[in-house]
């Protein structure tokens, strides 16, 4: 085909690692290109990314279901206001048979390497796959494995000798009864407080450990009846509007966030109002209530994680954990808790961490040194200086704090697919980011961030251990669709050799 050539008539091969809704998207905007030489690697035996690894009880969307859905293939079929995690692997799995890609997903295939050949213009990468192992060529390498991929487990002393069972709570075992457990849970953020409700009735004793409280907003989660699916799959544009609705009520949250946080000062009131609703110990509530700014963590959703908490067999632990023994946990205040299981609801690596994989640039540079260094950065999220033909679906400074990701992924998609337009016009056979370029654009990002709430003083998963943030994107999602919508080929250098 015509479409899958690039300079000097070299055959373009893509690699897309990882399956997730940024793999499966790329995928279906390749073959609605008219490119069919990629090939997914999945290092799970199924597609599906975050919705297949966090299936503990209660998982589900803190997005509204109509927004978190590919613009160009909307699901009349949700059967929540928030769909659960099942349903959203379900349409996940819809999306790769509808647009036939699950033929080009390798399976049991973790890429461990990839080392890009100055000489040749290409990509090595090296494939683990069911213990054995092999090295594919590529012109362009898309990493779509996203930074939600990595489970974080706590460093606590100790914590290799427990003798109980112990998990995090994306690598959950179902084959693990809690029913009369004395169970501990380590964590409070997105994860737990969905899954805390749902385990508290089954066990004996439940202990949450807390190190900071997270300011909750109640969850509207509702049913949506058959008449209303009846309506949107007939009327399409009736779903399309309640898609729009729901962006932009999310996307003005967008100004007490990063423009006006003084803006946030009424929200604040109704968290406090929902937490002194819910929990009527003084005590509990005092424990409960965040000392920081609404939003400069993660804002959570939830209308069961507070009664829970109330329980007779919960426990809140707010002491430090000073290490972990054999049947249990003890704290900085010497109490010792004995423990039949312990799950860890830690989230994951975001900052402070190198790439997702070993990746080698021009020169022999190492990106995941330079991301320990100097934290995570690239250019529009997308593109590194000294690694060609080498993209990101939301890479450093994408994620967001208020409104649907599905959005930022198509975005980048759009981005990534022009990039390959742009090779395959110029006759070039690689493309890289200006080192000027990219530095520009993240001094620009940092100095937005110096007046946002996520700057306001408390520590959080957004920032580095130097107190950069590596990982929102500071502003409206819709400024940052308009600065991906094309290539800026001024800010990368062209490469026509080999040939």
């Amino acid at each position: 085909m015509a479409t899958e050539a690039l300079g000097n008539g070299a055959t373009l091969r893509i690699a897309i690692i990882g399956s997730g809704f940024s793999g499966i998207g790329m995928a279906i905007r390749l073959r609605r290109m008219g490119i069919d030489s990629f090939t997914l690697y999945e290092a799970a035996e199924s597609l599906g990314g975050t919705w297949r690894d966090n299936a503990y009880p209660g998982a589900a969307c803190d997005i509204p279901s109509h927004l978190y859905s590919f613009s160009f293939e909307l699901n009349a079929a949700w059967t929540r206001t928030y769909a659960p995690q099942r349903e959203i692997l379900d349409y996940l799995r819809h999306c790769a048979r509808k647009y036939d890609v699950e033929r080009f997903i390798e399976y049991r295939s973790r890429v461990r390497a990839a080392r890009f050949v100055e000489a040749r213009g290409l990509w090595q990468v090296e494939i683990e796959r069911d213990g054995a192992q092999k090295t594919i060529e590529a012109n362009i390498v898309i990493a779509a494995n996203g930074p939600l991929s990595r489970p974080a487990l706590p460093r606590l002393a100790g914590i290799e000798r427990f003798a109980g069972k112990l998990f995090h709570s994306a690598r959950w075992d179902h084959g693990y009864a809690l029913e009369g457990k004395r169970v501990a849970v380590i964590g409070t953020g997105a994860s737990a407080i969905q899954f805390v409700p749902q385990i508290q009735p089954r066990v004996a004793q439940l202990a949450v450990f807390q190190r900071t409280p997270p300011w909750i907003m109640p969850r509207r989660d509702r049913a949506i009846g058959e008449p209303w699916r009846w309506i949107y799959r007939h009327v399409p544009l009736a779903q399309r509007v309640a898609r729009a609705a729901i962006y932009w009520q999310h996307e003005s949250r967008a100004l007490g966030f990063s423009v006006e946080p003084r803006l946030l000062r009424a929200p604040t009131r109704f968290a406090r109002s929902y937490l002194a609703h819910k929990v009527k110990d003084p005590e509990l509530c005092a424990r409960l209530t965040p000392d920081y700014v609404l939003g400069c963590k993660r804002v959570l959703l939830s209308s069961d994680y507070y009664p829970a908490l109330a329980q007779r067999n919960v426990e809140l632990v707010t002491d430090a954990i000073r290490e972990v023994v054999a049947d249990g946990i003890v704290t900085a205040d010497g109490t010792h808790r004995p423990f039949d299981a312990i799950v860890c609801g830690t989230g994951f690596q975001v900052n402070d961490v190198d790439a997702p994989f070993e990746v080698t640039g021009v020169g022999g540079q190492d990106l995941g040194e330079k991301w320990r260094r100097d934290g995570p950065e690239a250019y529009v999220g997308a593109s590194v200086a000294g690694f060609p033909n080498l993209f990101f679906v939301v890479g450093p400074n994408t994620a967001l704090g208020h409104n649907s990701m599905i959005y930022m992924i198509e975005s980048h998609i759009r981005y990534i697919a022009d990039c390959i337009r742009t090779l395959q016009r110029s006759g070039a056979r690689t493309m890289d980011v200006r080192a000027e370029a990219q530095r520009t654009w993240n001094a620009r990002l940092q100095a937005r961030f110096a007046r946002t709430v996520w700057q306001s003083g408390c520590r959080s998963y957004y920032l580095t251990q130097t107190g950069k943030n590596t990982a929102l994107w500071p502003g409206f999602t819709f400024m940052f669709r308009h600065r991906t919508r094309r290539v800026r080929t001024a800010d990368y250098e062209f490469g026509r050799k080999p040939g």
